[in-house]
Parts: structure tokens; sequence; C-alpha cells
């Protein structure tokens, strides 16, 4: 039967790119003070920002990229990533996800909704990417509300901002892969004559179902499936072994951008499209019923489940030096035209639209009261539409307008950094069927301040202190979700009644750095007031059960007050650098916990709508305990060497067993990943350089489920995955 549920009551109601993977800087790309964070208006070195930033270049990012951003950046300290098969994963900073953690293509939104399901995917191709940086912690002065967990900036140069050093350069890489049947190629050309520059990129890739060391459920979920067949009488059904099925995908990018770099100024445009078919594996999906003979049972058809996405982005960007009282003024204008289709075999179940603009400028002052500083507005509009059986979400329209202003200042020993921000966003529920006179506006005013400190007690030794108040208005899936969710098997009941979050941080950090040994330590603990999140209720009739509706659990998008708290640990050590090659050790470590704050519970009462009647539920919802899917704690290291052509990595990350979980949450055991890379690089006579790699992920074959996933009892990560490829240079 159709589903619509409704709630009808509550009781409480992240410029200038860096090239150093074309013209093989080395020393560039291990150099993080020499790295330049794009996201910063005021394009400070790595090491000039009080926030704590990540930032992937060169040939580090060569040797991490993979399929997802979120895969890509998973043994960035303090980063972890989401999972929903191969073609899914978005990035997790500090245990926060989802609608917390805004993610960038040059600074500007990309367009898709990533954000409202955990089965979208990302438009965002990390093959195509000069360099990747993460602002850990709030990051919401700079880019509003959608930041307040952090924000992943993904710069590609697809709009150059100057002249390149060569008239031409470029590079290409193919690469083919066991395990999953990888076969992608990918190549970039940039080209300049007089004034003018020209940018090309493009990609494709195609994987087939992975392999997996073992079966595709877990043990303890086949335990509970053997139990349940005992109790009833039905077909046993084929458990899948040694590959997990619906996990093949399919992806095709590529732009082109045009540039014209004067003395004083740019100005340029890029047309980019972006298209990917990735199954959805491990779905707890559609049973089509064959109706039978009347008093018999019908015959139950299942049918896989796979995301068909198109996006296609024009982007302008524009930018003027000297400009009286102001040093740089930046423009940027991106117009996103996003799709896709959730198909049930070869039949489209439900279709997403999502047109958005949105514009920034940014403006580099002289220095006030000694302060250099920045100031920016920022406007966004976006018109979503979800279509078909399984639209859980209603149309709706999003706009957002943002004022910001951050400075520094140095005073001998110390650095200070303050940033204010205000923004003002309204969500607009566009009238549906179900509730044609269901018009519903909220309106949002949201501010944003941090003070950041910096004492340089030596050369070496720097302490860092951070102070950010945040605020994040609801999203359109949080305040109006309205049915079910086939991607977490829920009946997903949005709450129009929330309220803005409110984040409090205070971060305290430790930074070493000798000749050879940089050393860092981050701890820091966030108060959330109103914190939303979307937890199942418990039955008030049957206690200790699940709340359902015609079998299927109810979860409510409700608010409490949440504590999240971690520690942040990482090392690099020149172990040697003699006749037997350089060798360099990373070490990290990282640590979150995250808990609602209230006491006890309270009652809920929630309505379903039927096409023909209507459910009362009542409900129990706990305010105190364990938030669910955080990452666990995990320790890790990195040996890289290199000796004249050769360079080889070799990446151990022990991820710990988490058992601090949610109510009717099940933990997760812990898991070893061990990774490893190889290559050989030759530059010729006429400055053509060629590198042959060899990759291997997960060498040791380890059934490992990700805790932060809403499929680790029916997706492990894929097993061992062996690749080796070429790469050109120019």
């Amino acid at each position: 039967m159709k589903r619509r549920a409704l709630t009808l009551s509550v009781t409480l109601a992240l410029a200038q790119h860096t090239a150093a993977a074309q013209n093989h800087d080395t020393e560039r790309a291990r150099q993080l003070d020499q790295l330049v964070v794009t996201a910063s208006p005021l394009r400070q070195n790595a090491e000039d920002i009080l926030q704590p930033v990540s930032i992937l270049s060169g040939e580090k990012l060569d040797a991490r990229k993979q399929a997802t951003l979120g895969q890509t950046l998973a043994n960035e300290v303090g980063v972890q990533s989401s999972y929903f098969g191969p073609g899914v994963g978005r990035p997790i900073i500090r245990g926060q996800d989802g609608a917390r953690v805004q993610v960038l293509s040059e600074g500007l939104a990309t367009g898709d909704v990533s954000a409202v399901s955990v089965d979208h995917a990302l438009s965002i191709e990390p093959f195509l990417a000069d360099q990747i940086e993460v602002l850990r912690g709030p990051a919401t002065l700079l880019y509003g509300s959608g930041a307040i967990g952090g924000a992943v900036n993904v710069v590609d140069g697809r709009i150059a901002e100057a002249l390149p050093d060569q008239p031409i350069s470029g590079r290409a890489e193919a690469r083919l892969a066991s395990g999953n049947d990888e076969r992608s190629a990918m190549g970039r050309l940039d080209a300049r004559t007089g004034n003018i520059v020209v940018h090309v990129d493009a990609l494709s890739r195609k994987t087939d179902d992975y392999d997996i060391p073992g079966y595709a459920e877990s043990a303890a979920l086949r335990a509970e499936e053997e139990a349940e067949e005992g109790d009833h009488e039905h077909e046993h059904e084929e458990e899948a072994y040694g590959s997990l099925p619906n996990s093949a995908l399919e992806t095709q990018a590529g732009a082109v951008g045009l540039s014209w770099i004067g003395e004083r100024g740019f100005v340029g445009a890029s047309i980019s499209r972006y298209d990917t078919l990735y199954g959805v594996p491990g779905h707890q999906h559609i049973e089509h019923t064959h109706a039978g003979d009347e008093g018999e049972e019908g015959e139950h058809e299942d049918e896989s489940v796979s995301i068909d996405l198109d996006q296609r982005r024009h982007e302008i960007r524009a930018g003027l030096d000297d400009v009286g009282f102001l040093e740089t003024l930046r423009f940027k204008f991106a117009n996103t035209d996003y799709q896709h289709l959730e198909l049930e075999g070869e039949d489209v179940g439900t279709r997403f639209d999502n047109q958005s603009r949105e514009a920034r400028v940014e403006a580099v002052h002289v220095p006030v009261l000694g302060f250099a500083g920045a100031l920016g507005a920022q406007w966004s509009d976006r018109e979503f539409d979800a279509i078909g059986e399984e639209a859980f979400v209603p149309s709706t329209e999003t706009r957002d307008h943002g004022l910001f202003w951050t400075g520094e200042q140095t005073f001998g020993d110390f650095k200070v950094d303050l940033g204010l921000r205000a923004d003002k966003n309204a969500i607009q529920t566009i009238p549906q069927e179900v509730a044609p006179n269901r018009l519903i506006e909220r309106d949002f005013d949201t501010r944003s301040a941090s003070a950041a400190f910096k004492w340089d007690a030596s050369d070496q030794l720097h302490l860092t202190l951070g102070l950010d108040s945040a605020q994040r208005a609801p999203t359109a899936e949080e305040l109006y979700s309205n049915g079910l969710h086939v991607a977490t098997g829920v009946l997903e009941i949005g709450t129009d009644t929330l309220k803005k979050e409110i984040a409090n941080q205070i971060e305290v950090g430790l930074h070493w750095h000798g000749e050879r040994v940089k050393a860092s330590a981050n701890l820091f603990s966030t108060w959330m007031d109103n914190y939303i999140y979307l937890s199942e209720l418990e039955s008030l009739s049957q206690p200790g059960t699940v709340l359902a509706d015609g079998g299927i659990p109810i979860a409510l998008w409700s608010q409490a007050d949440a504590r999240f708290t971690g520690i942040e640990l990482e090392a690099s050590f020149l172990l040697a650098d003699n006749a037997s090659g350089e060798w360099d050790l990373r070490v990290f470590a990282d640590r979150v916990k995250a808990t609602l704050q209230g006491e006890g519970s309270r009652d809920m009462a929630v309505v379903v709508f039927h096409e023909d009647h209507t459910h009362h539920h009542l409900g129990v919802q706990s305010l105190e305990g364990n938030l669910p899917r955080i990452a666990p704690m995990r320790v890790g290291a990195d040996l890289d060497w290199r000796k004249n052509a050769w360079r080889a990595s070799l990446s151990v990350v022990n991820y710990r067993a988490q058992d601090d979980v949610a109510a009717y949450e099940t933990p997760s055991d812990g898991y070893v990943l061990v990774d490893a890379n190889l290559a050989w690089h030759h530059d010729t006579v006429g400055g053509l350089g060629f590198e042959w790699f060899v990759d291997a992920q997960n060498l040791l074959d380890e059934e490992a489920r990700q805790h932060t996933s809403f499929l680790k009892d029916r997706a492990p990560l894929p097993g061992r995955i062996l690749g080796t490829g070429i790469r050109v240079f120019f």
C-alpha cells in the first residue's frame, strides 16, 4: 500500500590552484606551509590559518584518489566517510555530516541533493581535482548555515585566474583494477595564447560489482534472519557471497573553461557536466506484488535499484585588483541544473530535480585599525522537486542571503583572527496533491561569530585557541519530510516547528614544527542547542519495540541538546634521508563522542495518513544517550619512501569497534585497512613526463563494515582491489 505520512502533532512542539600534479613540484606538494588555501578570501597559507585545515594535492592526492570524495579524504585526521555503495561517499567531519558539512566546488555549493538522502551521490569528481581543502570545525563564517560542522572545497582550475607558466600543459591517466574490473581514463589540457586561457577536462570510469571477502550480510543479520525463518514458513533466499550484487558504477564527467587574464584582473566562464549511474546495494527495497487468486498470497518480485544522475553547471568568475580601498575584488556565480532518477529495474520510481543559482562577492580591503580583512556577500536560490511514489520530501523553494567579514592582526608573538556573519534563510513548500492547502514558509535569521588566537611560544611551538558560535537553519528535509524513505527503510516524518540549531565550540591546539618532526594536537568540545536529529520511536503500547506503521518503523525529526567532544592527533617524522632513500612516517589518531544531553524521554503523538484512512500512533522518544552512526576511534600510520625515480607508500588504519551506540542501533566490529602504492616516474628531454603506478586497496582482504553507513550489515566495503595504470604529464 502506498503510504503518505504527515506529522499531525508533536507534543514538544568550505585563486589560485596548485599545479603540483602537473609540474611535478614534489617539494611544494609535501610542504603544508607553502599551500594556499583558496577557501579563505585572504588566500592564506595553510600554516597561517588558525582553524585546523587539511590539504590534499600533487602526488599525495594522486595516491589517495577514489571514486567518491568521502573515500578520497578518509585518511585525513578528523575526517571519515559515509557509505552507500561505491557510488556514494560524503565526508564526515568530527562526527558531523549531511546538511552540517558544506561541500564546495571552487567556493560555491555543488548544487546536488546529496544532503537530502544517504543514497544520493555528490556531483564531484575527485580525479579531476587539483587540490582538496578540508576545514575542520565550524565554517559557517565563510559559507553559511550548511557549514556548521565544517567544509570541503574542491579546486579544479577550470576557470584560470592567472596566466599559466607554459603555453600548453596538462595530464592524462588510464587505469585498470581487479576486484571491481575498473576501467577508467581521464585527461585535462590548459593552453594559453596571449591573454586567453582555455581549459578542457574529461573523465570516464566503469566498474562492475565488486568482490567482498565473504557474505554480503553480516553474521549478526544472517543469524537474525535465520531465526525469523524458523518462526515463519517461506522460501529461503540465496545469500550473496564473494561479490556484492548491484554495486556497479559508471561515470562520465567533463568541462570546458575560457578565461581572459589582464594585468589587474580576469574574467572567465565554464560549462561542465557530470553523469553517473550507480547501483544501490543492499537496498531494503521494492517489493512488487502480483495479484493472485482471492485469498491467496501474491507473488513477490524484488528488483534492483539504481540511480541515474545528470548535472549540468555553468559558472562565471571575475576578479579585479587594486580597486581603491580594496586590494582584490572577486565575483563568482553558478547556475546548476540537476536531475536524478531512481530506477526500479528499468522503471523510473522517483525523480529528483534541483535547480539552483548562487552568487558570491569577496572583497579584500586594506588594513583597517590594523586588521587585514575581507568583506563578502552571498546569495542562493534553490528549487527542489521530488516526483514519484517514494518522494518522501515535498517540493520546496529555499532562499539564502548572507553578509560576512573576517580579519586578522598580529601583535608580536600573538595573532588574532575575528569574524562575523549574518544570514537570512527562507524555506517554502510547494503545495502537493496529498496536501493541496498545505503551504508553509519558515524564515530564519542566523548569526555566527568566531575568535581565534595564536601564540608563537617559540619558533617551533605554537598554541591556538578557537571560540566559535554558529547557527544553522533547518533544512527542507528536516521540516517537511512526509513518507516512506526507502534508503533508510523508515517512514520519515519532518517537524515544521523546528528551531534553528546553535553550536558553541571551544578548541585548543598545540603545534610543533621542527626540522625532522611536525606534530599537532587538537581538542574540541561543541555544545549544540536544539540539535536536529532523526530517531526511531519506541512503541508506547509495546515497550521495548520500535513504533511502526504496517511493519515499517516510524522515525521523527526532532530536537534536543547535544554535545560533541573529540581529539585529533597527528605527527610526521623524517626517519632517514640517505643512500637508501628518503623515509617519512605519518601517524594519526582521532576520536569523537556525541551524546544527547536531555534527561529521560518524552511522549510523542504522530498521525500517519493513508489513502483511505489515518493511523494514530503514540511513541516515546529518548532525550539522552549516544547519537547514531558516529565514526569510531581509529589509529593510522602512513610510511612514504622515495629514491630517484621511485616512490612508494604503505598505509595502515585500525578502526576500533564502535560500542557507543544509540537506541535500536547495533554495535560494529573493528577492522584494519591496509593500502599500498608504488610509482616510477620518468621525465623526457622534451618536458614530457611518464609515470607507471600500482595501487592496492584493502590488501589484507579484510571484512570491513563502516559504522557510519546505513548499509553496514548488508554491504561491506570492497575486498582486495589491485590496480595499475599510467600517468602522462606535459
